[in-house]
This record gives C-alpha cells, sequence and structure tokens, in this order.
C-alpha cells in the first residue's frame, strides 16, 4: 500500500527545500455529509442502428431509464445514444417462455418470410396426404385386378407428388434464412451489449469471463440459430404430417383412425411429461461446459504461477472434475435419449403393429387389402419418420434452444442505471485534489492508498512512478472516476468526481490504458471517436503534432480502412493517443500508453501532450518522462512522495534506484550513457568528479533491495515484457 506520511524516508529526514510525502499540510476538512458513490454507468459501443431491437431479456435488474454512457478511456465514446428500455416484468422468463418469445420476435420481425416458409412448407406436405390413397388405388385396382398400367399410374402420381414436395422443401430455405440470419445478428449485438454493461457496473467481476463469454457469443449463439432453423422447419412438416395422416387414414380406412391416432397422442403426453427432466440435465449440461471452458482457460492463462508456487497437482485436480461433471452432465443427457427411441416406438411403431393385427377384423367390416396397405404406408412412409424428427429432433433441439435461450437472455440483461449524483457540479478545470485518499480491493485487502494528499494546478504535468504491482493503475482508475475511494475524497476542477454527472467527467477527462481500443473502420471513425464532429484541419494538426503521417498514408489516409489485427502495438497506441488528443478533455491520464514506442516516438508524443491545453497524468515507464514532468508521484507500497524529479532523486534513495534501472544499458547513439539523473554520465561534472550510478547506488546501501524493481520488470499483472516498436 501507499500511505501518505509526514514520516521520513527509508534514509534521513529530507531537509526544508527536499520532497515532501504526498500529503497536504492542512488537509481540507472532510464534507460532513458525503454523497454516496453513485455507480458508474456502463461503457456502450457506439450504436451504429438508430433504433436497435429490444433486448431477448425479459427486464434489467432494475426497471427505470436507460443508463448514461460510461464515463471511459479513450477506447469508448465521448456519448452514445441509451439503448431502447425494456418494460419491467414480474418475474425472469422462463426457459420455454424465453424460447418461445425468441421464435415469436423472429416471425413478427419477418412476416413476409414467415408467410413463405408456410406456403412452400405446405406445399412439401403434399406427398404426405397423397401417398396411402396412391397405395391402396394401386393395389385395389391395379395389382388385385391384374391391371399393372392402373397401378403404374397411380405409383407416377406419387412420385410426382414427391418431386413437387421435394421441389417445394428446396424452396423452404432463402425464407428460412431471411428469419434466422437477422435473429443471429440481433442475439449477437444484445448480448456484447448486455455482457459490456455489467462487466464496467460497479462490483462486477473483472476477470474470468472471458472464456464464457465466448463459449456464448460462438457456440450458444449458433446453437439457438440452428435449432430455430430446425424448429421452424420440423415442426410444420410434423404439423402437417400428422394432420396428412389422419385425413388420408379417415378418408380411405375411417376405423384404423383410433389405432393411428391415439398412440400418437400417448407418445407426445410421454414426451411432453419427460420435457421438464430433459430441460434440467441440459442447463447442467450447459453449465458443465461453462465451467469447463472458464477453468481451462485460467488454467492456461496462470500456468507460470501454478508452477512457480507448485500448485500444479491442484489446479489439474480442479480441471479434471471440471472435465468429469461435464462427462457426467453428457451422460445423463445421452441417456434420456433411449427414453425419445421407446416415445417413437409408441407413437410409430405401435400403430403398425395395431394396424396388422387388426388387419383381419378391419377387412371383415368392409376394409380392402389396398386401404390396408395405404394405412400403413401412411405408418411407414409418412409417420413413423415425422414422429421420430419430432421426439429425437425437434424434442432434443427444443430443449437445447429453451435452455441457451434462457441464458442468452440472462446475458443480454442490462444492469441497474446508476443513481444520478446530488447536487450535480461541473469541473471547471482540469485541477486535481486528493485529500486523504485511502483505496483497498476488499475490506480485509491491505490498502493500494492510504491516506494519500496531492494538488495538481490545471496545466500541470505529473508523472506516476513506482515499482510493478504497487498500484500506480489503480491510481490511475481512481483519478479518473472508474474506481471511487474508501476514504477521502477527489476533486475535479472543484468538483467531487462523485458529483460530477457521467456526461460532464466524459467531456472532462479521458483515459487511455495499456492496451487501447482500435476498431475495425475507418481511420477517421478511430481518430474521432470522442469528437465525432471534428474538422479535417484539425486532424491534420494532431497528426503533424504526433509524427502520425507516415502511418496514416500507409492506412490510405482519414478514410482509409483499419484493420486491428494488422497494426503493430505501437500503431495502435498511436492511434489511441491521437484519439485522447483531439478529444474535449481536459485532464487526460496516459497508463503507460507509450509504453510500445520508441524513445524518439515518446518524446514526439510527451512534447505533443504537453502543447496541448490541459493537465496530463502520466505512469511513466521512461526516465524522460519523469524528469520532464512538473510534479513526480513515487509510490513504493508503503508511502507516497510528491515533489520535482531532481528533489525525489537526491533526497529518496528508492527514487535513485528506479532511475538506476531505468539508466541500466541505455546508451545513447553516440555510445554515451545517462547517469541516475538523466545526464550523460561521460560529460565532465561541475566539480570534476566523474560518479557512477554504480557507486551512487552503492553508497546508498541497500535500501529497496528486494523490493525494488526496473519499471518495465513483468509482474503477475502482465502477461509479457513490454517492447518498444519503432515509429512508424
Amino acid at each position: 500500500m501507499a500511505r501518505g506520511t509526514a514520516d521520513a524516508p527509508h534514509s534521513d529526514p529530507p531537509p526544508a527545500n527536499g520532497p515532501t510525502p504526498a500529503t497536504h499540510p492542512d488537509p481540507p476538512p472532510p464534507n460532513p455529509d458525503p454523497p454516496p458513490n453513485p455507480d458508474p454507468p456502463p461503457n456502450p459501443e457506439p450504436d451504429l442502428n438508430p433504433a436497435p431491437d429490444p433486448p431477448l431479456s425479459s427486464a434489467p435488474d432494475h426497471p427505470g431509464p436507460a443508463p448514461d454512457p460510461l464515463p471511459g478511456p479513450a477506447s469508448a465514446p465521448a456519448s452514445a445514444p441509451a439503448p431502447a428500455s425494456v418494460p419491467a416484468l414480474d418475474r425472469p422468463l422462463t426457459a420455454n417462455a424465453a424460447a418461445l418469445r425468441l421464435i415469436r420476435d423472429s416471425l413478427s420481425r419477418s412476416r413476409p418470410a414467415a408467410f413463405r416458409l408456410a406456403w412452400w412448407t405446405l406445399v412439401s406436405a403434399l406427398p404426405a396426404l397423397v401417398c396411402g390413397k396412391a397405395l391402396a388405388l394401386a393395389v385395389d385396382e391395379g395389382f388385385l385386378t391384374h391391371h399393372t398400367p392402373t397401378a403404374a399410374l397411380y405409383l407416377c402420381v406419387f412420385a410426382l407428388c414427391a418431386l413437387c414436395g421435394a421441389w417445394a422443401s428446396r424452396q423452404t430455405y432463402p425464407p428460412l434464412a431471411d428469419i434466422v440470419e437477422p435473429m443471429r445478428d440481433r442475439l449477437h449485438r444484445e448480448v456484447v451489449q448486455g455482457t459490456l454493461r455489467r462487466a464496467v457496473a460497479p462490483g462486477a467481476p473483472r476477470e474470468g469471463a472471458d472464456a464464457v463469454v465466448v463459449a456464448r457469443l460462438t457456440r450458444q449463439v449458433e446453437v439457438v440459430r440452428d435449432t430455430v432453423a430446425g424448429q421452424l422447419m420440423l415442426v410444420w412438416q410434423f404439423v402437417l404430417t400428422a394432420a396428412a395422416v389422419v385425413i388420408g387414414t379417415a378418408v380411405i380406412a375411417p376405423a384404423a383412425v383410433p389405432l393411428v391416432a391415439v398412440p400418437l397422442l400417448l407418445s407426445l403426453t410421454v414426451f411432453g411429461v419427460l420435457a421438464p427432466a430433459t430441460v434440467r440435465r441440459q442447463h447442467t449440461a450447459f453449465e458443465a461446459e461453462e465451467t469447463l471452458a472458464h477453468r481451462s482457460a485460467a488454467t492456461l492463462a496462470s500456468l507460470r504461477d501454478i508452477i512457480a508456487t507448485g500448485t500444479r497437482d491442484k489446479a489439474e485436480r480442479e480441471v479434471l472434475e471440471a472435465v468429469r461433471a461435464h462427462l457426467l452432465a453428457s451422460r445423463e443427457l445421452a441417456a434420456l435419449a433411449a427414453v425419445r427411441r421407446l416415445i417413437v416406438g409408441l407413437g410409430a411403431h405401435s400403430p403398425l403393429l395395431l394396424v396388422v393385427l387388426a388387419a383381419p377384423a378391419l377387412i371383415d367390416h368392409g376394409m380392402t387389402a389396398g386401404e390396408v396397405i395405404g394405412v400403413l404406408g401412411y405408418v411407414l412412409s409418412t409417420l413413423e419418420p415425422a414422429v421420430r424428427l419430432l421426439v429425437q429432433g425437434v424434442g432434443a433441439s427444443w430443449i437445447r434452444l429453451s435452455v441457451a435461450a434462457h441464458r442468452l437472455a440472462a446475458a443480454a440483461r442490462h444492469p441497474a442505471p446508476p443513481k444520478a449524483p446530488p447536487h450535480p457540479r461541473a469541473p471547471a478545470d482540469a485541477s486535481l485534489v486528493l485529500s486523504d485518499v485511502t483505496f483497498a480491493y476488499g475490506p480485509a485487502a491491505a490498502p493500494i492508498l492510504e491516506n494519500v494528499h496531492l494538488t495538481l494546478a490545471h496545466g500541470e504535468h505529473l508523472a506516476v512512478v513506482g515499482p510493478s504491482g504497487v498500484g500506480k493503475s489503480t491510481t490511475a482508475d481512481l483519478l479518473a472516476g472508474i474506481l471511487h475511494p474508501d476514504h477521502g475524497q477527489i476533486t475535479l476542477g472543484g468538483a467531487p468526481l462523485d458529483r460530477i454527472t457521467p456526461a460532464d467527467l466524459n467531456r472532462a477527462r479521458v483515459l487511455l490504458p495499456q492496451h487501447p481500443y482500435v476498431f475495425a473502420g475507418t481511420l477517421r471513425e478511430n481518430l474521432c471517436q470522442l469528437a465525432p464532429h471534428t474538422p479535417d484541419h484539425v486532424i491534420s494538426h494532431t497528426i503533424d503534432e504526433l509524427g502520425m503521417n507516415d502511418l496514416v498514408r500507409r492506412l490510405g489516409g482519414l478514410d482509409g480502412q483499419v484493420d486491428p489485427a494488422a497494426l503493430s502495438s505501437g500503431q495502435r497506441q498511436l492511434l489511441a493517443l491521437a484519439r485522447a488528443h483531439l478529444s474535449p478533455a481536459c485532464l487526460v491520464i496516459l497508463d503507460e500508453a507509450t509504453r510500445h514506442l520508441d524513445a524518439e516516438a515518446e518524446q514526439r508524443v510527451e512534447e505533443a501532450f504537453r502543447r496541448r491545453p490541459g493537465t496530463v497524468i502520466t505512469l511513466a515507464h521512461r526516465i524522460s518522462l519523469a524528469r520532464h514532468a512538473d510534479k513526480v508521484l513515487l509510490l513504493d507500497g508503503q508511502r507516497a512522495w510528491a515533489a520535482t524529479h531532481d528533489s525525489l532523486l537526491s533526497e529518496v534513495p528508492l527514487y535513485g534506484d528506479l532511475v538506476g534501472h531505468w539508466n541500466t544499458g541505455a546508451a545513447r547513439p553516440d555510445g554515451h550513457r545517462p547517469d541516475a539523473t538523466g545526464h550523460d554520465e561521460n560529460a565532465p561534472r561541475a566539480n570534476g568528479s566523474d560518479n557512477r550510478p554504480a557507486d551512487d547506488t552503492a553508497q546508498r546501501g541497500d535500501a529497496g533491495q528486494g523490493r525494488v524493481s526496473g519499471p518495465d520488470a513483468a509482474s503477475d499483472h502482465s502477461s509479457s515484457r513490454p517492447s518498444a516498436d519503432r515509429a512508424p
């Protein structure tokens, strides 16, 4: 933790004109009635559709108006239209209700396609209506009377109807695609919006959701698309086929209708009774699949830590437990397949047996042999495939659809809208004041910052430095208003952050993270995301300031298409830096946003932001950033100091150690190396001495040894050591 205190640093107390801990000598009194920290609203993507479809979810977490855009980093737009609000229901949708609503909405949004699908499905059911009658006439009037041409004629009629049915089945696919493809796109949009809004909501888990989200966006959305298509096709075909079988049987042999209809109704009843248990098992299988994906991804991402801590056996056991749970859920689900086969036997095979056993009695009551064969033809060639598809195909796919639709409805749920701050205030400028700020990730956790005081005037440049893992990025989030202090207050332009509305905070500050967001689109859209109506001459000025002309030409100008995967890390950071430079924010927070640039490009960016009006806060990873800053905030996990670069260097051993690590191996093109102050170590000293950083470090003793690491050292929160890309 970094604690603001007036205690002496690790060595002797600094002189009166030296650096002081980052405390205010007379901190302002706390607000007697501090307002509760409002939950920051979610950070939506730009709404490219002015009239989005209502979300799949039944209701947001809390009824109310649509939330305002999140005051987010430079990778987020300053403002975006809020999505259409969804009326709150008394209770969340059940799995079956979610599936029914999904199909109903899909059909209602594509009525012409639904009518075309119904028409062609009706035509495709023509062979089911004709087959039994054609067989009965072929037997009675052809084969039994030894009149082969007549039998062949009726069989040709049946074959022609079958060809017409096949052609009609082919015509069902275009309208089916017109229904399910827009539904899939809508599901993707709703799941992405809901997931992002909940991910940035206060108290949301920040890690471990990637694998689950990918499973929902890929497997489960595709499951919904495929199963809705299957439902629309097979259900229509089953209804029409079953109706054709019953009607055809009633036409040629009314006495045989109970032998066909009663077993069919019994099988459908059994299927409906077993459906809830099957839904539960399918739900368990989906959860087991997501748990396995989550644990596998988390384990693979933490292999280094697992090996370092010797917890390989535990990690392996957890993953294998997830594998066994998924296997068990899959086996339990597969066991229901045998039950579904019994249902098929009851609905399709038992009518066949009953008709064969009752054939002598039916013939005695006036039925002909051809009519008995016609009824058997209805059962064998038409009813049996329809029941099998319903129970094994439609039944299983409906269960998967209901479960997937229910889970996607939960994924598309929007979080509760934030409460409006009481007595909102707008910042007057970019001055920043931290008053007795304390923050920790949880009640039992050690504070990251404790009792920190800091004052930054409008237009000043602050560099935040310290060893890896001491809370520099957390400090940036606090200064940006993304996190809220547990104690104390942060004011921007004289207004407490928790009293600034999201829209005002969006306009007042911009945070550029280490890994900025660059999206597929034109270069102009990426650069002007936070200032959509920026004129071209202002954009050109920013491009010149940041030295991006070569990159812009390579991308085809402002209207050229940007492929994020084709850009290097440094190029992506340059685009994000230009986006922040063009934004209307007067406070810019750079969270190591130039770590992938080389020294020349970084210096040009630094100078451009120093010329830009407003205040700049930089999480420094190079000595030049701290040396040129007006103030330096040093965090060491225990204390916090605020002073100039020279004062910290002369009075705080930890800062000297950090500068020594920064300068290790940093030779200039002329072969000279900077010393601990950032100056040429081979240049003659004022006193004629030639002290080296190593000697200076040795004189400090072992202060900070074992704790101090270079600013580029990889920590447990970073995937690898940053590398510098050449300036484009």
